[in-house]
């Protein structure tokens, strides 16, 4: 039955993950019907004949390896929707999330919007529950940007012009694609709007980039804080967050939602 609904494509990312299987059931099982589900797999050497099982049910795209911004990328350029979401390949989506979001978006006309989530552990057990980013209307989501991202990548959903306007994800970097998205997004003077509520599971285990890479993410994610420290601080003056002729303290930077591939 066709229906006069947007279409929503999810890009999985995936490299070496054991965990993919759980994040293609969670976004074919959606209960908005109107999506396509674009698998990157950045150059795996196993665990890929998890994905036969959906052939025809999604689009499996094989490339380099490249790293998690060249695989969005990919996805990106590949979908058909209006609308485009990013879900790692270790995490999962409720039923419910690209329709809450959607419609949430659809009825404040808003490009980009992001979501609350919970946390689980490599056995899929749940460890943190409710974690809801900041709103916007205090202004402490756009404060959280001093010293760290309040964005989790995958509660993202944002539509394919956004992507257009924007461009692509830096491919250079390897734990800090996301925060540098954002900062770009916001500079643009595009807000986020929030469906505070978890819609999405992200895991913590010991195979994450973050943890195995630690150093490396902590020396990525200073350098893109310093990138954009004088142009945030300039924005935040001009949202009337920061009084005109003072800067905020400097605080150590923290990696906040960055996670690396399993690489």
């Amino acid at each position: 039955m066709k229906t006069n609904r947007p279409l929503v494509t999810i890009v999985i990312p995936f490299y070496n993950d054991p965990y993919v299987a759980e994040a293609v059931e969670s976004a074919l099982t959606q209960t908005y019907r109107e999506i396509e589900v674009i698998v990157v797999d950045d150059g795996s050497t196993k665990h890929q004949d998890q994905l036969r099982r959906y052939e025809g049910r999604i689009h499996y795209i094989g490339k380099a390896n490249g790293g998690t911004a060249s695989a969005l990328n990919s996805g990106f350029r590949l979908a058909n929707g209006k609308y485009v979401a990013w879900l790692s390949s270790d995490d999962r989506f409720y039923p419910d999330k690209i329709r809450r979001q959607v419609e949430a978006m659809e009825r404040a006309g808003s490009p980009i919007s992001h979501t609350g989530f919970d946390v689980i552990d490599g056995r899929g057990k749940m460890t943190d529950f409710d974690i809801i980013p900041p709103g916007i209307a205090s202004g402490d989501f756009y404060r959280a940007f001093q010293h760290g991202n309040p964005v989790n990548g995958c509660t993202v959903v944002m539509t394919k012009e956004l992507y257009r306007i924007t461009g692509p994800f830096n491919e250079t970097l390897r734990y800090t694609q996301d925060l540098d998205y954002w900062f770009r997004v916001l500079l643009s003077g595009t807000p986020f709007l929030l469906v505070p509520e978890p819609l999405c599971a992200y895991r913590r285990h010991e195979a994450m980039g973050t943890l195995k890479h630690a150093d490396a993410v902590a020396l990525e994610t200073k350098g893109t804080f310093a990138r954009y420290e004088a142009r945030w601080q300039s924005y935040l003056k001009q949202l009337g967050l920061l009084p005109r002729g003072r800067e905020l303290p400097r605080k150590k930077p923290e990696s906040g939602k960055q996670r690396g591939t399993s690489r």
